[in-house]
């Protein structure tokens, strides 16, 4: 798909607060997904104690439980919900592109101790913020800069490491929707979501949402050669965040706000979809996603302790050379502080 070829988005337009977050140690929400209860929301990393733990909020926002992990995680920056109603955290955050392995972690309803499940990527290290769950309940990470498409090569093993194969890659649409980080802010993929019923995706930039219609529950087919509909997600501080609203017919945010102006606090915005795009029932007859083995197995889980470190994005010195670069498949060099930074 060339990226003329892509709709083009309508007129930008503020999203609609649905509820302020006001709990003290959620400043830096990497992931969201939206329940039939409120919310679950993770924080960005792992440094700090609030950062591991899944935050369940009611529908005012207000945090109700919080789940910690069983062993340290290394970097959480995405959320989705199975078509079962399973948890699944990614936790593939590598901005220095150090990591050996990246991992998700996976809450069945009702559970109180995710289980982790180690992954490698085939062609060296990558920093990801984004994650989807399939049909069939396998996770397909989405690379932040290069939006490369990777899946398990097999079932998810726990207290064992599974390869990742290459499944495809993403081409989304130019864009001139303003944001903090103008053109980067533009092309890099943040966050992702799949609407109830599995009949359409979305990723998200610091920019845009960009969203994909599902056939045959085929998701690597629709991101790779579909054509997607643009709703611009203009100015937010630092939008990482998207889910959709339990009837399908809004994608909600919510950006980091550490760093920002004292008493700032994290708000849910809501985007109201076009009357068109309603929810589509399940694909009951479908086959499921063949791109890599389906399953998981159970074993407990094992630590992951380690660090990372946070620094700003690199200063670019032409903007002629960055989209070269960016269009070339090329790495976007990203840093990470403790306040508002891009490559968190």
């Amino acid at each position: 798909m060339s990226r003329s070829a892509a709709a083009q988005p309508a007129a930008p337009a503020s999203g609609e607060p649905a509820c302020e977050i006001r709990d003290a140690r959620l400043t830096e929400i990497s992931g969201m997904v939206a329940t039939d209860d409120g919310f679950v929301v993770v924080n960005d990393g792992a440094d700090e104690e609030a950062r591991r733990r899944i935050f369940f909020l009611d529908r005012a926002c207000a945090v109700v439980r919080a789940v910690a992990y069983p062993s340290r995680p290394r970097d959480t920056e995405d959320l989705a919900l199975g078509p079962d109603g399973t948890l699944w955290v990614a936790d593939t955050g590598d901005n220095d592109r150090t990591r050996e392995t990246v991992a998700v972690w996976r809450l069945p309803p009702g559970a109180d101790r995710p289980v982790l499940y180690r992954l490698a990527y085939p062609d060296g290290a990558h920093d990801a913020e984004a994650m989807l769950v399939t049909g069939d309940g396998r996770p397909l990470i989405v690379t932040k800069s290069s939006t490369n498409l990777y899946a398990p090569a097999s079932a998810l093993r726990a207290g064992g490491t599974v390869p990742l194969v290459k499944v495809g890659q993403v081409r989304l649409p130019s864009s001139t929707t303003s944001n903090p980080y103008g053109l980067i802010g533009r092309a890099v993929v943040t966050g992702a979501a799949t609407a109830p019923g599995g009949g359409r995706v979305v990723l998200r930039t610091y920019a845009d949402a960009f969203e994909f219609d599902v056939t045959g529950g085929d998701v690597v087919a629709a991101l790779t050669g579909g054509t997607p509909r643009v709703v611009p997600l203009p100015d937010e501080p630092q939008g990482e965040s998207i889910t959709y609203s339990r009837d399908g017919r809004s994608l909600l945010t919510v950006s980091e706000t550490a760093g920002s102006p004292a008493g700032t606090r994290p708000t849910v915005l809501r985007y109201p979809l076009p009357a068109a795009d309603a929810p589509s029932p399940p694909d009951r007859s479908a086959a499921p996603d063949a791109s890599a083995p389906p399953g998981v197995t159970a074993a407990p889980a094992v630590n992951t302790s380690g660090g990372r470190s946070r620094g700003v994005l690199a200063a670019v010195a032409a903007a002629g050379v960055l989209g070269v670069l960016l269009l070339a498949g090329g790495l976007v060099a990203t840093r990470r502080t403790r306040s508002r930074r891009p490559g968190a």
